[in-house]
C-alpha cells in the first residue's frame, strides 16, 4: 500500500534529483541540510495534485508534462521570500542624497528621460513600492521628474501578489508614518485590517516573471539603478559571480547596485567599486 501525503519520506535519491533540477532551472544550491525544508514545502505539491508519495511526484515532475506544468509551481515552493518596507533604510537615503542627483548631473536620468531602475527579486513587492514612494517624494520636490521600477521575481506566487498592492496593517509598520498617510489606503473593511498601495504610485511600478538562470533578460536597455539585496546569498559563488557580471552588464556606467547588508562583492570578480556600505557602482 502507499504511503499517504502525511507520512510519505522524501529518500536521498529523490532528494538529489530535485536538488539538481533546483540549482540547474534557478541555481540555488540545496545541500543535505535543506531536505527537511524541501520535503515540508513540496508536501503542499503532493496534495494538490493527489499524489501520495514524493517517488510518484517525482516520475510527474521529471515527465514532459510535468516539466511543462509543475516546474514553476515547484520553483514558487522552494523559494524564499523575504522582504519588508523600507528594509536596510540607509539605501533609500543613498539613493536620493547621492544616486540620483549623480545621475541626473550625468545623464538627466529622470529629467530628460525617465529614471529606469530594477528591482532584482522583488518578492512581494514592499521594495519596489518603497522605491516608488521614496522617489516620488523626490519628484515632489525636484520637478520634472519621473521614473520607472522593473520589479522582477522568478516566483509567479508572489508576483501575484505583489500585482494586488494589498498588505496587512503590520507589514506597514516600517513605513515613515506621513508616507503611510500619503501612499496607503485602508481598506473600508477596518476588521480586515489591510491597506493597499494608492492608485497613483502603482503605475510606476511593473512586474515581470524573470529566472537569473535565463540566457536573456530581454531588457529593453540599460538600468540606471539596479537594488539586487539579500539574492545572491541563496548561490554558491560560481553563480554569485556570473549573476553579478550579467546585472553590470545591464546597468549604464556610473549606475549604481544595492546589495543586502550580508552581501560582498569580496573575492569575487566584478569589475564593480565601493560606493558605500552594500553599495556598488559601475565606473564611468
Amino acid at each position: 500500500m502507499e504511503q499517504s501525503v502525511i507520512t510519505a519520506v522524501l529518500s536521498d535519491r529523490d532528494y538529489e534529483r530535485l536538488s539538481r533540477l533546483i540549482y540547474c532551472e534557478c541555481g540555488i544550491k540545496m545541500p543535505p541540510t535543506k531536505k527537511v525544508m524541501l520535503e515540508a514545502r513540496l508536501r503542499k505539491r503532493l496534495r494538490v495534485l493527489g499524489l501520495a508519495t514524493f517517488g510518484r511526484y517525482c516520475e510527474y515532475l521529471f515527465s514532459p508534462e510535468g516539466l511543462e506544468n509543475e516546474l514553476i509551481s515547484m520553483i514558487d515552493v522552494v523559494t524564499t521570500n523575504k522582504t519588508d518596507f523600507f528594509r536596510e533604510p540607509k539605501h533609500f537615503d543613498f539613493l536620493t542624497t547621492v544616486a540620483v542627483p549623480e545621475l541626473i548631473s550625468l545623464y538627466g536620468a529622470g529629467v530628460r528621460r525617465d529614471l529606469n531602475i530594477w528591482s532584482a527579486g522583488c518578492s512581494t513587492g514592499e521594495e519596489p513600492y518603497t522605491i516608488a514612494m521614496v522617489l516620488s517624494e523626490f519628484r515632489d520636490a525636484h520637478p520634472p521628474f519621473e521614473f520607472m521600477v522593473l520589479a522582477t521575481d522568478i516566483s509567479t506566487k508572489v508576483l501575484e501578489r505583489a500585482a494586488k498592492a494589498v498588505y496587512k496593517m503590520e507589514r506597514a509598520e516600517t513605513v515613515p508614518p506621513l508616507l503611510k498617510k500619503k501612499y496607503l489606503l485602508r481598506s473600508r473593511d477596518r476588521q480586515k485590517n489591510l491597506v493597499k498601495i494608492a492608485p497613483e504610485l502603482r503605475p510606476c511600478v511593473r512586474f515581470r516573471r524573470l529566472n537569473f538562470m535565463d540566457e536573456d533578460f530581454e531588457m529593453r536597455g540599460p538600468m540606471d539603478l539596479i537594488f539586487c539585496r539579500n539574492v545572491i546569498i541563496y548561490f554558491d559563488r560560481p553563480t554569485q559571480e556570473r549573476l553579478l557580471n550579467r546585472l553590470y552588464d545591464h546597468l549604464i556606467p556610473g549606475g549604481y547596485i544595492f546589495m543586502g547588508h550580508s552581501e560582498t562583492l569580496s573575492g569575487l570578480r566584478v569589475p564593480l567599486v565601493s560606493a558605500g556600505p552594500t553599495v556598488y557602482r559601475k565606473p564611468l
